[in-house]
């Protein structure tokens, strides 16, 4: 139906009327623009990420009582169900479905288990997450090296596409070589033969989150954490140029200014470069 409606050209001395009779549809769905999000359901989302962010592991029934408890929400399951699946987000628990899969798509076996990632361009990985505005929401995807934490490249989208991981994935690769292993969920995205096709023609071995893996994506979801906190939910952004003006700030920042305990106190950029941490040694 859609393909058809766009086939109707308003700007044709043909009224509307007759061309939709020429193409045989109907003319309420020429006329009709579609539903957009309502003001309401924008705001349930940006309450349902923020309590998504701070506990990651509760399902729709938990999250739904949260948002009473919280927000004074009286919302049903089914409701946070769809903006849910919207917002392309879902619980972290064990199991395997924990994201949306296409059946038709092949899934590769989970490479990491037991193995000693100690060096960079050893693993990246990826993630997609929800940014919301002020009138709207977008998504963001990122390609992280696993050893050093170092955001490699990231791509904002109003869509779940699978185009701006492919672009994100290329512009990596373009920048820093290709990694010996590129780990992701099952998400249709990542799974499609257009983005595995990049990974194949560059030599790197494909490694997919499944049962009993759900804990390895904790990684890039303190990394969404951080910049929600830090960066979105304090900057309500107007535009997409805003959106993408501030997060990339953000990102620059973690990169190159950001010290964690985890890699000796030095910063994603100093590990992933191999730079001096310009610290004294600890006592």
């Amino acid at each position: 139906m859609t393909e058809r409606k766009e086939k109707v050209d308003r700007s044709h001395d043909l009224p509307i009327s007759r061309q939709c009779k020429v193409l045989a549809i109907s003319r309420s769905s020429a006329y009709r623009t579609p539903a957009g999000v309502s003001n309401d359901d924008l705001e349930l989302m940006r309450n349902l990420d923020k309590l998504h962010m701070r506990h990651p592991f509760k399902g729709t029934r938990r999250l739904r009582d949260d948002l009473w408890d919280e927000y004074g929400r009286q919302v049903n399951r089914k409701r946070v169900q769809r903006l849910m699946r919207l917002m392309g987000i879902r619980a972290l628990y064990p199991g395997a479905k924990t994201t949306r899969p296409n059946k038709q798509h092949k899934v590769y076996p989970y490479l990491l288990r037991d193995l000693d990632i100690n060096r960079i361009n050893q693993v990246w990985c990826t993630d997609i997450t929800y940014i919301p505005m002020r009138k709207g929401f977008l998504y963001l995807v990122a390609i992280m090296d696993w050893h050093s934490r170092k955001v490699l490249s990231w791509r904002l989208s109003n869509s779940l596409d699978t185009a701006p991981c492919i672009d994100a994935l290329e512009e990596a690769l373009a920048n820093h070589g290709a990694p010996e292993i590129f780990n992701s969920d099952q998400g249709c995205q990542f799974t499609s033969e257009a983005f595995t096709g990049v990974l194949k023609a560059h030599g790197i071995k494909i490694s997919m989150d499944g049962k009993g893996c759900w804990v390895d994506n904790v990684f890039i979801e303190r990394l969404w954490r951080s910049l929600k906190y830090e960066a979105v939910y304090l900057n309500a952004y107007d535009t997409v140029a805003q959106a993408k003006q501030g997060i990339g700030y953000w990102i620059e920042f973690y990169n190159s200014d950001r010290r964690r305990a985890s890699l000796n106190r030095m910063t994603p950029d100093q590990v992933y470069y191999d730079l001096p941490s310009g610290l004294p040694m600890a006592a």
